[in-house]
């Protein structure tokens, strides 16, 4: 077994008594991290909130009176944007506060900074949770993945545009400004599932569009744009690799639906991002994403306390930053060796 350098098992080397984790009992041994705490929600909110305003508004000031090194100061406010993303995220699953009703008009008034309509990403995303790393159930919230058989079946034309697709530059780089600028525009996929997604999505497009013809009064459109989307899809870029990382790597757990167990795709099909104490902050513990799937209704500064209580999982899926790499050019889940594997690997084996 290889170690890293924090000591412990290399990605896709678990500890031998990982596999002895019940995931089934883990969940009811994890409901005692549920509750959330009013005053620590908030005290998130405004740390995060109230720097985001003002380092915005700091930089648009600064750039319309010329000085256009301000944009330096992008990736920071991308970052804070990404932060507000993931308390809306804790919103949708009923974690950030005690109240429903609380949780979603957080969620509905982030929704409207973050691009994303809340009710209709609630509803997506938990889909998603409903059937991670079930193979029947794929298409909904996730990143699109075929099987090796999948991929060779299809037409020459059908094989590029999914390679187009799972290209690292398409993944976070044209696909992040795709899905917040124009995919969530509309109630895609929940078109007729209620009039409620198309009056998240409909609200929320009207409220950015005043807001955004507010700045364009004061700031003009030249100066609004090369601040806003700049800003914007750092945290979209930054957001997708996030969500990347969690279920697309070589090890991760998939079964067709017959086989599926949702306690053992939440454990075993979600990652453990282990990132820098300030980079944690930033995405709000996210990266604790197995203990997440287990039990969602954690807030996000509670995740830690898990891992703290319960060492075994810190090496579950563990990553760093400098390994996501390689699972970036994972393209197709290979059912014979339960593995995901590079569009090479996978032509290797049709030789």
């Amino acid at each position: 077994m290889t170690v890293d350098r924090l000591g412990a098992p290399a990605a896709g080397q678990p500890e031998p008594d990982i596999a002895a984790l019940d995931p089934r009992k883990l969940i009811g041994e994890l409901n005692k991290f549920r509750d959330s705490r009013p005053g620590r929600s908030g005290w998130e909110l405004a740390v995060t909130l109230i720097p985001f305003l003002c380092l915005f508004a700091l930089i648009l000031i600064a750039v319309q009176a010329g000085y256009f090194s301000a944009l330096i100061l992008t990736p920071l406010a991308g970052l804070l944007l990404l932060r507000l993303f993931v308390i809306q995220h804790d919103c949708g699953h009923g974690s950030f506060l005690p109240s429903r009703s609380g949780n979603d008009w957080v969620g509905r008034a982030l929704g409207v900074l973050t691009f994303t309509p809340y009710d209709c990403w609630r509803r997506s995303h938990a889909l998603h949770h409903a059937a991670t790393g079930n193979l029947g159930a794929r298409g909904v919230g996730d990143v699109d993945t075929l099987t090796v058989r999948e991929f060779y079946e299809q037409t020459p034309a059908q094989r590029f545009l999914y390679r187009l697709y799972r290209h690292p530059l398409i993944l976070l780089g044209l696909g992040p400004a795709y899905l917040f600028l124009l995919r969530h525009r509309l109630p895609i996929g929940l078109m007729k599932e209620g009039w409620l997604y198309w009056i998240s999505a409909m609200a929320t497009n009207a409220v950015t569009t005043l807001i955004l013809a507010l700045l364009i009064s004061l700031f003009g459109l030249a100066v609004t744009a090369m601040v806003f989307f700049p800003v914007l899809l750092v945290a979209a870029s930054v957001g997708v690799w996030l969500f990347y990382i969690q279920h697309q790597f070589e090890d991760a757990h998939w079964d067709d639906s017959g086989n599926w167990s949702f306690h053992e795709a939440a454990l075993h099909g979600s990652s453990h991002l282990d990132l820098p104490l300030v980079l944690r902050w930033f995405t709000a513990n996210i990266g604790i994403h197995h203990v997440h799937h287990l039990a969602s209704r954690i807030p996000f500064y509670r995740l830690p306390e898990v891992l703290k209580a319960y060492p075994r999982l810190r090496n579950v899926n563990r990553f760093t930053a400098l390994q996501t790499m390689r699972p970036l050019r994972l393209a197709l889940w290979d059912e014979g060796q339960r593995r995901l594997v590079t569009f090479r690997e996978a032509s290797r084996m049709t030789e």
